[in-house]
């Protein structure tokens, strides 16, 4: 194991050819730092450093050149580790949930100012169905989350409303005596909503398909396996907007934390939030 500080006393008398001007380099006294050279030449068995006849001028072997060249790459490594704790010491974690049906490049985009305005700030987000991120803002394992929720349904930072629609596809024959539907697991707003507003209307009806994936469930509805309720930023031009069936009423995109302290660039992120989603807010209708 080598001495950094012996390493850094021998490219400093390699670099000023002089252990005058490297004692000088290295704020300590000319033969501190010649004990220095002794104690890294024992340590390592070889002559290091040689003196010209005048004594004034010092220079490395080959041993010595070679040395210097590592220590020259071990001091670097040292700073970088250095530094690199120094920065992971002043980086702030963010965690932040946000719903699995949720445009990923609309988040990005709205994320994007927040990381630039905050590089303190390591974002993590996860995504997932409303009631887990709950869950996990219980825990205390994310900070923020975006959830889907009854309107109204508690205390919130910002909230906007989700219009919902029955979808099927092209095809999908919705006279039929039960009606498949394709479903998120328990727990999720719009199988609550699905199940609701049919059982309200006395709709026979039996789950086809279940899925914890937006895509999955999408997929489902244009293949024609079962009728199901999605937010009108979900539908795609492979969907049909069901009308025959019941209205179903609007849910809420509510911006929720845990009760865990906040910190100053916690909040920053709520502002972003709040703000980029009220300013394009439009994309929810």
């Amino acid at each position: 194991m080598f001495d950094l500080e012996l390493l850094h006393s021998l490219v400093c008398v390699v670099d000023e050819g002089s252990f005058t001007r490297a004692a000088e380099r290295v704020h300590r006294t000319q033969s501190t730092v010649s004990q220095q050279i002794r104690k890294l030449e024992e340590s390592v068995g070889q002559v290091l450093l040689v003196r010209d006849r005048s004594g004034q001028h010092v220079s490395p072997t080959e041993h010595g050149e070679l040395l210097t060249q590592y220590a020259r790459r071990l001091l670097n490594l040292s700073r970088e580790a250095r530094d690199a704790l120094s920065t992971e010491a002043s980086v702030v974690p963010v965690r932040l949930g946000v719903p699995e049906d949720f445009d990923a490049a609309r988040m990005a985009s709205m994320l994007s100012g927040f990381v630039r305005a905050r590089p303190e700030a390591r974002l993590e987000t996860v995504s997932g169905m409303s009631c887990d991120l709950r869950r996990q803002l219980e825990r205390g394992e994310i900070d923020i989350a975006l959830v889907k929720r009854e309107v109204g349904a508690g205390e919130c930072h910002a909230s906007w409303p989700e219009p919902l629609v029955w979808v099927c596809g092209e095809g999908q024959d919705l006279h039929v005596g039960t009606l498949p539907l394709a479903l998120f697991p328990q727990g999720c707003i719009y199988r609550q909503r699905a199940i609701r507003v049919l059982d309200k209307a006395r709709r026979s009806w039996r789950v086809a398909f279940g899925s914890h994936s937006l895509t999955g469930i999408q997929a489902a509805v244009t293949c024609g396996l079962g009728v199901s309720i999605l937010p009108q930023s979900a539908v795609l031009n492979t969907h049909r907007v069901c009308t025959e069936l019941p209205p179903v009423p609007p849910s809420e995109l509510a911006l929720v934390t845990g009760a865990q302290r906040l910190n100053a660039t916690h909040h920053s992120l709520l502002d972003c939030l709040r703000d980029e989603i009220s300013r394009t807010g439009q994309t929810l209708q």
